[in-house]
């Protein structure tokens, strides 16, 4: 009998994660069959995707408002299409607004509802707990401070670590990236990922390019990578460079290459998110920033536990990397804190160290963790 997993992955990340665990549980399932909601990389293995997972990419409360009644719409029909299917299993790959509403429906009706990637809790919403353990019957974490708090809530939980410290090597070969990518000069490379999202682009690309603007003034010789990873987020971009285009800078737009591009700089300018642990992953130093809007950030602001939203300096539990946010990432000062990485090699040897141990602390194989949590859930089904 071939075993059928229902899945819902909603971004890049989203789409990376399930389809190594698609794969892993291959391993032990070589039949079974995935569909539901999700992206490419989850489709070229095969993964029926009844909906694209960039229908969910929503970001921030407003974005999620505004595409309320849609996303109401295919959770509904998706929920139907499950219950009817009765598959071996439910698996949520992150997406907790959307996921978690239809993994408690799903329990309820006696379908095992597995979620991979806890959600922001310990930063913020901490009272989603109660509603998680009725929700979940497994929550899988990716950071090892995280499953304590499941506990304490008598939610099954395991720690499975990242997936992105089993494929990036712990020590990086920043010459290859260099040669890679062509890259020959003698002054300093700064990489600049403004973000995943057209709303990220929207929000933060003028202000990644008048910071280069500052930047090349201090350092004629420097050179300026931009990898982008749809073709969306270059058109936003190429518009934020038409409107600069009084400024001439040594700046070279890549599709995709966001590894090479971080691997092969001397400082990374990132938008917080998943890059951010990449960046770390790589040994880089970094500025974090961001901005959304107005109401959506005093909303962020009010419900927030932690001091930092970057997530090195969160399993740091201090601030190793600066996070300038909202009205305080102004070009400037996002200069000054990149060019203070450039004139401080103890700083930049220490963060080093911090960086290697956070490495093999999330190097635990997570594919195979997670697919080896999620298969007694499956036995009596197969």
């Amino acid at each position: 009998m071939t075993v059928r997993i229902a899945m819902v992955a909603g971004e890049a990340s989203s789409d990376l994660l399930a389809s190594h665990l698609i794969q892993a549980l291959r391993r032990h399932l070589p039949d079974a069959e995935f569909y539901g909601i999700g992206g490419p990389k989850m489709q070229a293995l095969g993964f029926q995707a009844l909906w694209p997972a960039e229908k969910l990419a929503v970001h921030g409360y407003v974005d999620a408002l505004r595409h309320y009644r849609e996303l109401s719409g295919i959770r509904r029909q998706l929920k139907a299409r499950i219950l009817a299917d009765r598959p071996a299993a439910f698996i949520g790959v992150d997406a907790p607004d959307f996921s978690l509403w239809l993994e408690r429906r799903l329990k309820d009706k006696g379908i095992p509802a597995i979620h991979f990637v806890s959600p922001s809790i310990w930063a913020w919403r901490r009272g989603r707990l109660k509603g998680i353990a009725r929700a979940v019957s497994h929550m899988l974490c990716l950071f090892p401070f995280e499953p304590e708090l499941y506990r304490t809530a008598g939610v099954p939980v395991s720690y499975v670590g990242h997936p992105f410290a089993d494929v990036l090597p712990l020590a990086p070969d920043r010459a290859g990236a260099r040669e890679l990518l062509q890259l020959s000069g003698t002054g300093p490379v700064f990489a600049l990922l403004p973000g995943s999202r057209q709303s990220e682009l929207r929000n933060l690309a003028d202000t990644y390019i008048a910071t280069a603007a500052i930047l090349h003034e201090r350092h004629p010789d420097a050179t300026f990578l931009v990898p982008l990873a749809t073709r969306e987020t270059r058109l936003l971009w190429d518009a934020a460079m038409a409107r600069h285009a009084h400024l001439t800078l040594p700046l070279r737009t890549l599709f995709g290459h966001a590894v090479e591009a971080m691997t092969a700089a001397d400082v990374v300018l990132v938008a917080s998110g998943t890059a951010t642990l990449e960046a770390a992953l790589l040994k880089r130093p970094m500025v974090i920033t961001y901005r959304i809007g107005k109401w959506s950030w005093r909303l962020m602001k009010r419900l927030a536990y932690l001091p930092w939203v970057g997530l090195p300096n969160v399993l740091a539990g201090r601030e190793v990397v600066p996070e300038l946010l909202q009205d305080a990432a102004t070009p400037q000062a996002l200069a000054d804190a990149l060019d203070a990485w450039l004139q401080d090699a103890g700083r930049r040897g220490e963060l080093l160290e911090t960086f290697t141990d956070m490495h093999r602390q999330l190097r635990q194989d997570t594919a195979s963790r997670a697919a080896e949590a999620i298969l007694p859930y499956l036995r009596g089904r197969v």
